[in-house]
């Protein structure tokens, strides 16, 4: 059974209310101003709310505000700036439950993956708390006596980021949280498809800004559609933007932001792929591949689309892979026994049905899924059994990503062939490999094997922690974000030489006494 619409969007209503975002200026539960735009739940398609959106105008206001607030906000100790980056956190612990509803409204993702995507939430703001007391710099030799050479790193200014709906909350804390402890403001367009994700979000940052007394202005939140993105791309004070989306945004936003000398974070396509070997563990690697491929309904970035499978051992892990997708139940996300929610719009839906199609036409053989469910029960929204297909070869379509839960199967002979087959496709976001073999582990891990940012040993594409660099090489977008030192990108660094000798020498022994 489906939650009623009306049901739905009272939750939503309660939810930000105890979030601190009540109806007016930002929200109203009807119709709402002029320029206004809808929040919708794909679970049922039907509409939430209004949400005011802001205009060219406004974006300047914010932009500037941040920037403004950043002149203050860089000469804060970082420790002192991880104090507000400790308090959102413990603010997002208090409302977990909260923020994971309105993950679930708007995204449709399974209450146990809405419960995680908020933990990381937590687990980055505890790093980067961390992390407010260890933006460390190097000392090196200097070749001159009496001098002394290092590098310090200082807050790079406005961060503009821009998220996708698939990850409506966690990217934003990846970069919101290391951008603020690295001494950065940051303007925030998320997509336009999570909106009332976002009011929680900035309202419980803005009461953490107040708890801790940080200026307010050191985040803003700037609600529209790609116009607005565009906006901030184009901004000069912004000197970082970190945008998620696809391989075609980051064609337009790279240019665009490297014309004006900014800096760019992007994450992009990911078509993300898993080797299985003949020495595999079958089990294990048929429990990981169900939830790579078909969790959040194919619509995370890191989701397994292709597999490369010996041929000796691909007919047993078909019929494992098979099963399991036939008992998967898909419904309602908010359903405690739910595993596949459902896509977040028609489009996805079409874009499912034209691939399966275009499968089908290149030999293809659809194995498993590929229909819709629950129609007559909620007409607007778009449940999808999702689909297994035997590939002849890798095809352009398999070359390309098709952001729906379809798994295209390839068989290999030799492990060489697997990782040249691995690696043709023009994204490199993650991948992984299953075998009971070390030296086929290592020979994935080298240099010569897996080109992704994530390379994975007998677990699944998906669920990186956040300890952890995120980001992908190719058309992926290069950038990392959230753990590791992703925080350099966030700073700009300085060498500094000091002389504290009593004469002048010249490196090189450059000698221009006169």
């Amino acid at each position: 059974m489906i939650t009623s619409t009306a049901d739905l969007r009272e939750r939503a209503r309660e939810v930000l209310l105890r979030c601190g975002v009540p109806p007016g200026a930002t929200w109203t539960p009807g119709a709402g101003p002029a320029g206004a735009s809808t929040a919708r739940t794909p679970i049922t398609g039907g509409d939430l709310c209004d949400v005011a959106t802001a205009s060219p105008t406004d974006a300047d206001a914010a932009i500037a505000a941040a920037h403004e607030a950043f002149r203050t906000w860089r000469g804060v100790p970082a420790p002192v700036r991880g104090a507000l980056v400790r308090r959102l956190g413990e603010l997002l612990r208090e409302h977990r439950e909260d923020l994971a509803d309105l993950v679930t409204l708007e995204a449709g993702k399974i209450r146990s993956e809405a419960l995680g995507e908020v933990q990381e939430m937590v687990d980055v703001c505890d790093f980067a708390v961390g992390l407010s007391r260890q933006l460390y710099g190097r000392t090196m030799p200097s070749e001159r006596p009496g001098h002394r050479m290092m590098e310090t790193w200082h807050p790079l200014g406005v961060v503009g980021l821009i998220t996708a709906f698939n990850f409506p909350v966690a990217v934003w804390a990846w970069n919101t949280a290391v951008a603020l402890v690295c001494g950065d403001t940051v303007v925030w367009k998320p997509s336009e498809l999570t909106p009332l994700t976002a009011l929680a979000c900035t309202a419980l940052l803005e009461r953490a800004a107040a708890d801790s007394g940080a200026p307010r202005d050191v985040h803003r939140l700037l609600l529209g559609d790609r116009g607005m993105g565009e906006h901030i791309v184009d901004a000069p004070p912004v000197a970082l933007v970190s945008a998620t989306g696809s391989t075609r945004m980051g064609r337009s936003v790279g240019p665009r932001v490297a014309a004006r000398f900014g800096r760019s974070i992007l994450e992009l396509g990911g078509n993300n792929a898993a080797v299985v070997t003949g020495s595999a563990d079958l089990d294990l690697a048929a429990q990981s591949i169900v939830f790579a491929a078909a969790g959040t309904a194919g619509q995370r970035c890191t989701t397994l689309r292709r597999l490369i499978v010996h041929a000796d051992v691909a007919d047993a892990l078909l019929d494992k892979l098979c099963a399991a997708y036939r008992a998967l139940p898909i419904g309602d996300p908010f359903a405690a026994d739910t595993l596949v929610g459902p896509l977040i719009s028609a489009t996805s839906y079409e874009r499912q049905r034209e691939a399966l199609d275009q499968a089908r036409r290149d030999g293809g053989e659809v194995l498993v899924g590929g229909g819709r469910r629950l129609a007559e029960a909620a007409a607007d929204a778009y449940y999808v059994e999702p689909a297994i297909v035997r590939m002849p070869a890798q095809t352009d379509l398999v070359r390309g990503e098709t952001f729906a839960p379809i798994l295209y199967v390839l068989t290999y002979r030799e492990l060489d062939e697997a990782i040249r087959t691995h690696n043709a496709v023009p994204q490199g976001l993650s991948s992984s490999i299953f075998t009971r073999d070390h030296a086929e582990a290592e020979r994935f891990l080298a240099s010569d094997g897996s080109d992704c940012g994530i390379a994975n040993v007998n677990i699944g594409t998906s669920g990186a922690e956040i300890g952890g660099a995120f980001g992908g090489e190719k058309e992926t977008g290069g950038g990392r974000e959230s753990g590791s030192d992703a925080w350099r990108a966030y700073m700009r660094r300085a060498t500094n030489t000091v002389n504290y000798s009593s004469e002048l020498r010249l490196a090189q022994n450059v000698d221009f006494t006169t």
